[in-house]
C-alpha cells in the first residue's frame, strides 16, 4: 500500500471516480432486489455487465472511467450475494447486500494492469483512466508482477493497493530454534523460552481522545459540514489506533520468524470468544434473568478486539511463509490447564492468570510459558505425524 499524491483536480476526479462507481453499485443492487421482488427473477453479474455498454452510451459521465473497473464493481457486488446466499444454505444470519452510503464505498479497482490503468514504478507513478498520471510515494519497490490496481479513499488521504502474482521468497538461513506462542491479554504473547511481549494496549491508550472526538460527533448538527469534520476526525482517531495496532503487529512477527524456524500457535475462534454472554434465566421469576457476567465478557471482548489475536496470526503466518519457515497452528483445547508433567487436564489446575498448579502432582508453573511449552509440544507431534 503506497500513498498517493494527486493535484487538487486529481483529487476532485478520485472523488468524481468512486461516486460513479458507489452510484452503479447501488443501481445494481437495486436492479437485483427489484427483479426479485416482482417477478422472482434472478440477476446475475453476466447480465449486469452486458448492460455496461449501453449505461456508457447514454451517461458519458459514466463512459470517462475505465470498463473493466466498472465490471470490477459488479463483481464486487456479485460477491456480496454470493456471501448472503452461501450463508442462508448454512443456516445462519445471512445478512441481504446493502445499499452503500459515501461513508461506506472508498475504493475503486482494476483487475489487470494495462487495463484502464497502468502501474508506472520508473517514474513513481499510476496511470488511471479518466484521471491521469498520479504522484505515489513509493517508499520501498514492488516485488513481482503487479496483477490489480486499487485506489482507496482512507479519510482526507489516497492510498494505492496492488496486489501481485510471482512475487519471490525472502529465506532466511536457519536457526535450528523452535517455540510454542500463547497469545494472552497480560502479555502479548509469551514463548515456550519464557519470553513475554508486554501488551501495549493501543485501544486503551487512545481511548480518552477517542471518546472525546464521540461526545463533540454526538453533539454537532446532523448533515452539517461541521459534522462531517467531527466524523472524519472520529474516523483518524480509530485509524491512528488500526495503524499503530497493525505496526506492532509487523514487527513482533519479524523478529519471531527471524528468531525460530518453527512457529507453534492456537488456532482460536476468535469469533465464539467475542459472542455475548447468553442470557441465565431465573426460575424462580418467570421474565427475569440471573447475573450472567456480561459485563465482565464485554471488557474481556475489548481486551480481546484490542489486541488483535487474529491478525497477528495472519501477519505471522505470511511472514513466516516468506522466510520458509513452518507455522503450525493447533487446537486450543487443554493448552492451559493440561499439566505438562503429568497430563492431568482440569480447569483447577489454572489458579490464577498467571499462576498453574497441577492438583494431581503439585506442579507449578508460570500459567502463559506453561501453555506456550504445551503448544510447541502439540506442533512438534502433528509435524512429525505429517512427515
Amino acid at each position: 500500500m503506497f500513498r498517493l499524491h494527486p493535484t487538487s483536480r486529481q483529487h476532485a476526479l478520485l472523488e468524481a471516480c468512486v461516486e460513479s462507481h458507489r452510484e452503479l453499485y447501488n443501481a445494481a443492487l437495486a436492479e437485483r432486489r427489484d427483479a426479485w421482488e416482482r417477478s422472482k427473477t434472478r440477476i446475475r453479474y453476466v447480465d449486469q455487465s452486458g448492460q455496461l455498454t449501453d449505461i456508457r452510451s447514454v451517461r458519458p459521465d459514466h463512459a470517462v472511467w475505465s470498463f473493466s473497473s466498472q465490471q470490477a464493481t459488479l463483481r464486487r457486488l456479485n460477491k456480496a450475494f454470493a456471501g448472503f446466499f452461501r450463508r442462508v444454505k448454512a443456516g445462519r444470519t445471512p445478512g441481504y447486500p446493502r445499499f452503500k452510503g459515501k461513508a461506506r464505498f472508498d475504493s475503486v479497482e482494476w483487475s489487470r494492469d494495462g487495463d484502464g490503468a497502468r502501474w508506472l514504478p520508473e517514474r513513481r507513478r499510476v496511470y488511471l483512466q479518466g484521471i491521469g498520471q498520479v504522484k505515489v510515494g513509493l517508499h520501498r519497490q514492488v516485488a513481482g508482477r503487479v496483477k490489480t490496481i486499487q485506489i482507496k479513499r482512507v479519510g482526507r488521504h489516497w492510498m494505492l493497493v496492488l496486489s501481485c502474482d510471482d512475487v519471490p521468497t525472502n529465506p532466511l538461513p536457519t536457526t535450528g530454534r523452535r517455540t510454542g506462542i500463547d497469545v494472552g491479554i497480560a502479555s502479548f504473547a509469551t514463548t515456550s523460552g519464557g519470553e513475554h511481549i508486554e501488551n501495549p494496549r493501543w485501544g486503551r491508550a487512545g481511548g480518552g481522545r477517542l471518546a472525546a472526538a464521540q461526545q463533540r460527533l454526538a453533539r454537532a448538527e446532523r448533515g452539517s459540514k461541521n459534522r462531517e469534520r467531527k466524523r472524519q476526525t472520529v474516523a483518524a482517531r480509530h485509524r491512528k489506533i488500526a495503524n499503530q495496532r497493525r505496526d506492532f503487529h509487523h514487527k513482533q512477527a519479524l523478529a519471531l520468524v527471524a528468531r525460530y524456524d518453527v512457529l507453534v500457535v492456537e488456532d482460536l475462534a476468535i469469533a465464539n470468544m467475542l459472542r455475548r454472554a447468553r442470557p441465565v434465566p431465573d426460575p424462580d421469576q418467570p421474565g427475569a434473568f440471573l447475573a450472567n457476567g456480561a459485563r465482565a465478557k464485554s471488557g474481556l471482548s475489548r481486551s480481546i478486539s484490542d489486541a488483535g489475536w487474529g491478525r497477528f496470526v495472519s501477519i505471522l503466518r505470511a511472514k513466516a511463509e516468506d522466510a520458509g519457515r513452518t507455522l503450525i497452528e493447533v487446537d486450543p483445547r487443554h493448552t492451559s490447564d493440561r499439566c505438562e508433567a503429568c497430563g492431568h487436564a482440569a480447569s483447577d489446575n489454572r489458579v490464577t492468570q498467571a499462576e498453574f498448579h497441577c492438583q494431581a502432582c503439585g506442579h507449578t508453573a508460570q500459567a502463559d510459558e506453561h501453555a506456550a511449552r504445551n503448544l510447541l509440544r502439540a506442533g512438534l507431534a502433528l509435524q512429525a505425524q505429517a512427515a
